[in-house]
């Protein structure tokens, strides 16, 4: 009884194994060199803040040592009952929070309504509107100094929260026109026209198919906006006197208040001043991400 021998596979079915566990352990590395230059570069970026935070924490007497500590053993919150007992950090920040909010709503809502009317009307003279957007984008701020004083004396708004909020608005509204402009141009218009047919009015179909799906576009324009308004400095230090500051203007008084300056509380202001808006960012951002996936088209 003969027996019987298998016959050997052919060269092409035994290669073919052997190239994808080569692919997978090429992939395997690729992705391990993606994630380790991800945490380099989070560390990278995650340090200024780490370094602000434990100089926030760090006793005077740190300071003045040469060897730099990147482990705090001491913290104290010295820095922190410093600013908070400051009568003018609690004044600018309510300037602030004024300045930013009136800014916010007005340049949002501006915004928001230029956008639709580009994106859903065509009317004569609309590659102009656009084209005036991006002209106005490429003028230095620095250009509009002295218009921008000139404007505000003549209509006695000079060291005043309105007129700082008014000079906010526009520089706020031509970036956020383009983003929003690009949210709406991503919702079919098909949308509009088929709710007009199940009986809605424009502005009825608007509101009810197209708004909520621009709940994303509103949220990081109204983050761009605040950003803005909540950390500008020059056009605040030219607008505003010294009894009527905002933020970054009152960190500067604070820093340049003693003849010796005072790392600490510096850093341990920076830290108050930042924290709103990070907070802000670190809240909205899990709503961005619920409101694109809600606004999702299903067929």
């Amino acid at each position: 009884m003969t027996a019987v021998t298998e016959a050997p596979a052919p060269a092409e079915a035994r290669t073919v194994p052997t190239e994808r566990r080569r692919g997978r352990t090429r992939g395997a590395r690729v992705r391990r060199a993606a994630n380790v230059f991800a945490v380099v570069t989070a560390v990278v970026w995650f340090f200024p803040l780490y370094w602000m935070i434990s100089s926030a924490l760090l006793p005077n007497s740190e300071f003045r040592s040469s060897t730099p500590t990147f482990v705090n053993t001491h913290p104290t919150t010295e820095h922190f009952a410093g600013v908070l007992g400051d009568d003018r950090f609690w004044s600018a920040m309510t300037v602030s929070l004024q300045v930013t909010g009136i800014s916010v709503v007005v340049a949002v809502s501006m915004a928001f309504l230029a956008a639709v009317a580009i994106s859903r009307f065509r009317f004569r003279g609309r590659k102009a509107v656009i084209a005036c957007i991006l002209v106005i984008q490429m003028i230095p701020a620095e250009a509009l100094f002295i218009s921008q004083y000139k404007m505000l004396d003549g209509w006695d708004l000079l060291n005043s929260v309105v007129g700082l909020s008014i000079l906010y608005v526009g520089i706020i509204v031509p970036f956020n026109i383009w983003i929003l402009k690009g949210f709406v141009d991503g919702v079919p218009v098909e949308l509009e026209h088929a709710a007009m047919i199940d009986g809605c009015t424009r502005v009825g179909s608007f509101v009810r198919i197209t708004l909520p799906l621009l709940g994303p576009g509103l949220v990081t324009g109204a983050i761009f906006a605040t950003i803005t308004a909540w950390n500008e400095y020059t056009l605040a230090l030219v607008v505003m006197s010294d009894g009527n500051q905002t933020l970054p203007l009152w960190l500067q008084y604070f820093s340049g208040a003693n003849q010796a300056t005072n790392w600490g509380g510096i850093m341990a202001g920076s830290l108050l001043i930042a924290l709103p808006v990070i907070v802000l960012f670190m809240t909205v951002q899990t709503r961005m991400a619920a409101g694109l996936t809600a606004g999702a088209v299903k067929g």
